[in-house]
């Protein structure tokens, strides 16, 4: 005789929980089911409602088509992103996906998913946003009930890794850094470029600096605001995250241009377009070049693919070399990022500093 799958609880039932085919965040959601009865009666009762979802009745009948869905998603789901995280979903979803614009959502599959990913090859960065825009939407189609858990975990199964590397950070060379500060540069533009190179600011949190940022007493620079470009015009909006909130030193090498360039000031804005607004996105581009044309005409090297982050990458890279003497916990602080993000970038220098012999060498010495 077989025994019986299921024991009677002490409330009197037989119980298990099955999964209801939805999720909560990213972890499946399940509900308890009962039978007071028999352990026979209730094994009924779990294949009749796991045939039920994979059968797709429990969803609700609709014939929303997934572009129309994908739409409403961005503008419900994702209204509190950033602009550029919302243009990076809005132009996947209106030039890349175009496949799918006819295609009723409770219908998409893997073919479909297949096909965008194949009409983006040789462009793994693309292809990698398609993979992560397709499994959002899809994945909120779930929990509205408009689209089968099982369908999804089998179209996410079929989601083969995307070979993506982006392209390796680096410090400034050594001809760069000699041709910083041999430049012949404007008061505005030698501002700028020397708190990205002696404080680690983001490029937008630089340009939304006001000169009451500027502590120059306490000899510190107060981050509590971002630019980022709408287009053309420049928009203010908060840090890139919590973290981002801070407070970070001056250093003395850089410390008197920015002394004079605030106190020579005539208006609020730090760094400013010609008519005295904030920077534009075509102002900060033009500024740019004149900052990197000025390094270029002291320089026998060429100066290429230079960046403001590349500034922010060689403060940290530089910062890192001086551990122990500074933290991991305190140059997140100063950059206003997490721990884990210093350890992932830059755990390499960490690890060339080590010496794990001497240490122990040194700790057991008689």
């Amino acid at each position: 005789m077989r025994k019986a799958k299921y024991t009677r609880q002490k409330n009197g039932y037989f119980q298990t929980i099955v999964w209801d085919g939805t999720y909560r965040g990213t972890k499946k959601h399940y509900i308890t089911l009962r039978s007071s009865k028999s352990s026979k009666d209730l094994e009924d009762k779990v294949k009749e409602y796991t045939d039920r979802i994979r059968e797709r009745r429990i969803i609700r009948n609709t014939d929303i088509y997934f572009s129309e869905y994908a739409k409403g998603w961005l503008a419900t789901y994702k209204a509190g992103k950033s602009n550029a995280t919302q243009s990076m979903y809005k132009n996947i979803i209106d030039k890349h996906l175009m496949a799918l614009s006819d295609v009723k959502l409770s219908d998409v599959a893997r073919v479909h998913y297949q096909t965008a990913i194949n009409d983006a090859e040789g462009h793994p960065r693309i292809q990698q946003q398609i993979k992560l825009t397709i499994k959002q939407i899809m994945r909120s189609a779930v929990r509205d009930k408009l689209y089968p858990a099982n369908l999804f975990e089998e179209l996410e199964e079929a989601m083969e890794p995307i070979r993506y590397r982006p392209e390796e950070k680096r410090p400034l060379t050594d001809y760069e850094r000699k041709a910083l500060f041999a430049a012949e540069l404007s008061t505005m533009d030698r501002c700028f470029v020397d708190i990205l190179y002696g404080c680690g600011l983001r490029r937008g949190e630089a340009l939304a600096l006001t000169r009451f940022d500027v502590d120059l007493k306490d000899r510190t620079i107060n981050i509590n605001k971002a630019v980022e470009f709408l287009g053309e015009k420049p928009s203010l909006k908060d840090p890139k995250s919590q973290n981002g909130f801070r407070s970070v030193p001056i250093p003395p090498s850089v410390f008197p241009v920015i002394e004079n360039y605030v106190r020579g000031l005539r208006g609020t804005q730090l760094f400013t377009i010609r008519s005295g607004g904030m920077m534009t996105k075509s102002g900060y581009r033009r500024m740019w070049e004149r900052i990197v044309k000025g390094m270029q005409a002291v320089s026998s090297e060429p100066i290429v693919g230079l960046t403001a982050h590349i500034f922010r990458h060689n403060y940290c890279s530089n910062l890192c070399y001086q551990i122990p003497r500074i933290s991991i916990k305190k140059i997140a602080e100063l950059l206003g990022d997490s721990e884990k993000m210093v350890m992932e970038v830059y755990n390499h220098i960490v690890l060339e500093k080590e010496d794990a012999a001497g240490a122990v060498a040194d700790a057991l010495r008689m």
